[in-house]
């Protein structure tokens, strides 16, 4: 959807006399920058520098993606359990200001989605696993990979849907984990 990509926003700029008026302003997205600097003129400075800018970031995810596949199984599940550890904080400030306070319950909404019913509690017990224990450091990099998905997703759909409140907060992570559930099916 385009305002995914082209967020209006107002802007007070000073007109003199000690006033002010709002103009329209935009906010773009990553995606959105990348589209205008890739079909803008290359013979003007700023668009060059965006036009190498993207292409060194291409190479650098090229390299990153070799490097991946060539990572043992081990290594690539401490690399996807980093990057979850940081999504679930990262999601954790979003629900908090979603309304969450029992975080171990929103938590489980999204397992639950995720892993048909189950709460962190039962999924650790399948896996036969100490109390305690964080069942995250227990999987491989691909169901990793698919909680992070998880996470990323709710995360983006309760700033998108600017959802208010613990119960729709829970609601919203429940149906994105059951989606991602059903996608993997």
């Amino acid at each position: 959807m385009i305002a995914d990509h082209f967020t209006q926003v107002g802007k007070m700029v000073d007109i003199g006399s000690k006033t002010s008026r709002s103009i329209a302003d935009y906010k773009l997205s990553r995606y959105a920058c990348y589209l205008i600097v890739q079909n803008s003129d290359p013979r003007k400075e700023v668009v060059a520098l965006g036009q190498t800018y993207f292409a060194i970031q291409t190479r650098r995810q090229e390299l990153t993606e070799k490097e991946y596949s060539n990572l043992t199984e081990d290594e690539k599940r401490f690399y996807q359990r980093n990057l979850t550890k940081k999504g679930n904080y990262s999601l954790n400030q979003v629900a908090k200001n979603a309304g969450v306070k029992n975080f171990d319950k929103f938590h489980n909404a999204g397992y639950k989605g995720l892993y048909n019913g189950e709460t962190a509690d039962d999924i650790a017990k399948r896996k036969g696993l100490r109390y305690r224990e964080d069942i995250l450091d227990n999987m491989g990099s691909d169901e990793l990979i698919a909680n992070l998905f998880r996470i990323s997703q709710t995360e983006q759909k309760l700033k998108r849907d600017k959802v208010r409140g613990e119960k729709k907060a829970k609601g919203t992570h429940y149906e994105v984990g059951k989606e991602v559930r059903n996608t993997i099916i």
